[in-house]
């Protein structure tokens, strides 16, 4: 699995210093540990007040080191709430806590502040026994709570405190139900996956770059200006170099945290191209359109795709660009935040739902103009007729493998979004596989590498100075052959036969 969950359960630390100055931090165990008390039952006999009184979480539990194998955190706190007659959790209760993160990077140096926040979270529980005296000290059923994110793994040990702030005036955490315990959740990736997938990363990048650059001398060799096709291929290619660069090495070394929306940028960027090259790819190959080699025809399909591409952006700088200043802040704490988040998640999953439709349809309408040509092929000569019995077999097997592999990324980025919106939801059931990630990864490299090899113009010169054996023609055929086929100035061959067979 890419990433594992680990529970803590915060230690309750009694802050003895009567001003609230952050010059000491406490620290559940070691050697400087905090005096602890074990419930509130036995705050309440020692006078101790609920202002006095830390929820420390060291992380990771004794004797692990974090590592910057782990690439990111994730926070999930969960409350234990018991019930009491007289004090219940109101409606629209809201928790405010006081949160204080330190860092070092060995046992015995000083904790150093990495961010401070006052946040409020809704509370959201449920009590399935009746409200009577009889049904005290059972918990209520409470959601989980998004807690906090950071980008970057880049110190071996991690300080949780947090206070629970009480004010009668301002009515700050009243109505709250009797809180009796305060657990995290600590998600991260696995170092191992880390590592395979860098491995990948390292691996794909010279590979996809080598095509690249002898796709694009092939185009520079004809006399032509390249089609529009062969742009948004290259385009293409372009995007997926930007995903494989292993740029992620550098977050082992150094402490950048902006890494994580780095990675959504890039994935964005490749989804968009991505969605906007199917388009042309089956829109260039439909042969009743009159329209052909321009982007300008596209509009009504590319646009679209544009619109939505930067409403998901926008929506990640909310998240996670404000979580570079406040690892604390989530859009889901609140309920316009939650309800515009589920929205966004929902119409760009119906949108890519309808996308892969139109997608299909257009499909469909090639294979139609294509079947509707092969019926032409008998009259041509054998030789001619091979040749376009391999061109069209060729394309169609493409057509399949490009719906294929948008199926496959519409169902992954669905479940992707799903995934990380389900710990902010509250509910742990979904675990997508690792060998899903790299599968889809690889998938997309695979498909892109592909799709150059096939559509980079033809360097041979049919019927003049090479003979065609390869094709198994006669010298009586030559002629003919010439008229057809690709000449080294030609576009590719299957976008031809396209173009030839609208004409004609």
């Amino acid at each position: 699995l890419p990433t594992s969950a680990v529970p803590y359960v915060s230690i309750k630390c009694i802050d003895v210093r009567k001003n609230h100055h952050k010059t000491k931090w406490l620290v559940p165990w070691g050697p400087n540990q905090c005096e602890k008390i074990k419930d509130f039952d036995e705050a309440v006999s020692r006078q101790i007040e609920a202002n006095d009184i830390v929820f420390a979480v060291h992380i990771p539990l004794p004797p692990n080191e974090m590592s910057p194998w782990f690439q990111f955190m994730l926070f999930i706190l969960q409350l234990d709430i018991a019930f009491k007659m007289h004090n219940v959790i109101q409606d629209n209760a809201e928790i405010t806590l006081d949160v204080s993160l330190a860092y070092r990077d060995d046992m015995s140096s000083e904790w150093k502040e990495m961010a401070h926040a006052i946040e409020t979270r809704k509370l959201k529980c449920a009590f399935h026994s009746p409200k009577t005296p009889e049904s005290e000290g059972r918990y209520y059923d409470c959601d989980l709570l998004p807690f906090m994110e950071i980008g970057s793994v880049a110190h071996k040990f991690y300080l949780i405190n947090i206070r629970l702030p009480v004010n009668e005036r301002k009515k700050i955490n009243l109505g709250i139900g009797e809180i009796k315990d305060i657990r995290l959740v600590g998600i991260h990736q696995n170092g191992g996956f880390t590592k395979v997938w860098f491995a990948m990363k390292t691996f794909l990048t010279p590979s996809i770059l080598i095509i690249m650059i002898w796709y694009w001398r092939r185009i520079k060799m004809m006399t032509r200006a390249p089609v529009l096709l062969e742009k948004v291929i290259f385009a293409l290619g372009i995007s997926m170099t930007f995903i494989n660069i292993p740029v992620e090495w550098f977050s082992i070394g150094f402490d950048w945290t902006w890494m994580l929306l780095f990675g959504d940028i890039r994935q964005g960027i490749f989804y968009a191209m991505l969605l906007s090259f199917w388009i042309i790819f089956c829109g260039e190959h439909m042969m009743d359109q009159n329209e052909r080699n321009r982007l300008s025809g596209y509009w009504k399909q590319v646009g679209p795709i544009a619109v939505g591409s930067f409403c998901l952006f926008i929506f990640d700088m909310c998240e996670r660009g404000v979580q570079l200043k406040n690892p604390f802040y989530s859009i889901w704490t609140t309920d316009v935040g939650t309800e515009l988040a589920m929205a966004f998640i929902i119409v760009a999953g119906i949108c890519l739902c309808l996308y892969f439709l139109f997608l299909c349809f257009m499909v469909f309408q090639v294979f139609r103009n294509i079947s509707g040509k092969q019926s032409s092929l008998p009259a041509m000569s054998k030789a001619r007729r091979l040749h376009y019995e391999g061109l069209i077999f060729r394309f169609k097997f493409l057509m399949l493998i490009t719906l294929a592999c948008a199926a496959m990324t519409v169902i992954f980025f669905i479940v992707s979004q799903v995934t990380e919106g389900h710990w902010k939801w509250g509910d742990l059931t979904i675990q997508a596989n690792s060998a899903f990630f790299t599968g889809i990864y690889g998938m997309w490299n695979l498909y892109v590498f592909a799709l150059m090899f096939l559509y980079a113009p033809s360097h041979k010169n049919y019927g003049e100075d090479q003979s065609n054996g390869d094709l198994g023609v006669n010298s009586g055929e030559e002629l003919q052959l010439t008229t057809t086929i690709t000449h080294v100035d030609g576009p590719t061959e299957v976008y031809k036969l396209a173009r030839k067979e609208a004409q004609e």
